[in-house]
């Protein structure tokens, strides 16, 4: 099998749906399927673990300059025609992908879109000078109905997407649930120096964790109450993003560590070095970070989107609240912090969750959705 995965984003980028892509395509190799990536061009590099890239020419997004836009080129119809990919795999197509799904379709590939971002209910915090874009988002629906119904079958990384796809009229809305290595992220990993730095020399307090992008719909301003109202309570930021120098500004009279992005066995150390993990974003698919967080032992306290509703069973590994409801948010990490023998508990729930997710098992699935998917299109072509 020769899978062609195209994306909108790719390494050196950090973020969700790279950190997805690579394990995707680990597994792949893993599996001994061959694999090409087409996405935009971030920088220098032609391969991820001698999986070869395909960088195309990009520009800069100027509404979220840490995004790039890909271009499609003539060469690139010629590379994926060498590479003959028996199925294709496009990470919400967009820029990037749109085109090259029309060289797909014309070559006969089989093609599975995931639903990664959604692009709609983000327009509003974009302004184009004095222009909201919001007016932006029924084109943008319209638009998102008719590329993920043109693939062959469609993915969502949760039940709620699920529904709100099929509510917006897309058809064969599949599942791709998202997992978690817990072993890289393990409660093993609690680090005395890494606690040092993360609450500045006050180990002793209680240590709110978040991780992601530091952007306008994580709405990390949220937090701020809950700090304010709850005595010995820091908080660590890991991540960066457009809105880290105004949010630098908004907690500079509270005890807040804004870490940059980390890595490896330092961002292991991260999520196992705080007590709870807070989560207060308006807009995600799944929220990989919230099961890495359970992954290291960490009870939960985040807003109900994306994956949350999946993860989050009340009461034992953590709290859910409607996105923007900061009062909810406070009650949460209230309600883990009073007790440290129930906080210990719910954090003990919480590994027990992760455990079950494993990316083998779901990455294996969505192998099965490819030989379905390559099934389904030889049959076409015998009876034609």
């Amino acid at each position: 099998m020769r899978v062609a995965i195209i994306s909108e984003t790719f390494l050196p980028k950090v973020d969700g749906i790279v950190k997805v892509a690579c394990l995707l395509l680990d597994h792949l190799s893993q599996r001994g399927i061959e694999a090409l990536v087409i996405a935009p061009r971030y920088g220098e590099g032609a391969s991820y673990n001698d999986v070869p890239v395909l960088s195309l020419p990009s520009l800069s997004f100027p509404l979220y300059p840490e995004a790039r836009l890909g271009f499609a080129t003539f060469s690139l119809y010629r590379d994926l025609a060498a590479f003959q990919p028996d199925v294709a795999h496009l990470f919400h197509p967009v820029m990037t992908g749109i085109p090259t799904m029309m060289m797909l379709k014309w070559m006969d590939v089989p093609t599975v879109s995931s639903f990664h971002l959604d692009y709609a209910r983000l327009a509003p915090q974009f302004r184009l000078g004095a222009v909201d874009l919001g007016f932006t988002r029924p084109l943008i629906d319209e638009l998102t109905k008719s590329v993920f119904n043109w693939a062959d079958y469609s993915l969502a990384p949760s039940r709620l997407v699920q529904r709100q796809m099929r509510r917006l009229g897309i058809a064969n809305v599949g599942l791709w649930r998202r997992g978690v290595d817990a072993e890289a992220f393990h409660p093993r990993f609690r680090s005395t120096a890494m606690r040092e730095v993360m609450t500045e020399g006050n180990p002793e307090s209680t240590l709110l964790l978040y991780v992601g992008r530091l952007s306008d719909e994580k709405q990390i301003e949220h937090i701020r109450p809950t700090l304010e109202a709850l005595p010995n309570t820091r908080l660590a930021l890991v991540g960066d993003g457009p809105a880290r120098a105004q949010l630098q500004r908004y907690y500079a009279d509270l005890p807040v560590k804004f870490m940059g992005y980390l890595r490896g066995e330092r961002l292991s150390q991260a999520y196992a070095s705080a007590d709870i993990f807070v989560f207060p974003s308006r807009l995600e698919t799944f929220g990989l970070v919230v099961i890495e967080a359970m992954a290291a032992g960490l009870p939960v306290a985040a807003a109900r989107v994306g994956g949350v509703a999946d993860m989050v069973q009340e009461g034992e590994n953590g709290y859910s609240f409607e996105s923007g409801d900061r009062a909810m948010l406070l009650e949460g990490v209230r309600k883990i912090a009073s007790n440290q023998e129930n906080r210990r508990w719910m954090g003990q729930q919480a590994r027990a969750y992760a455990e079950g997710q494993s990316w083998e098992a779901i990455m294996d699935e969505l192998i099965e959705v490819y030989a379905g998917l390559i099934a389904a299109r030889r049959r076409q072509r015998v009876v034609v």
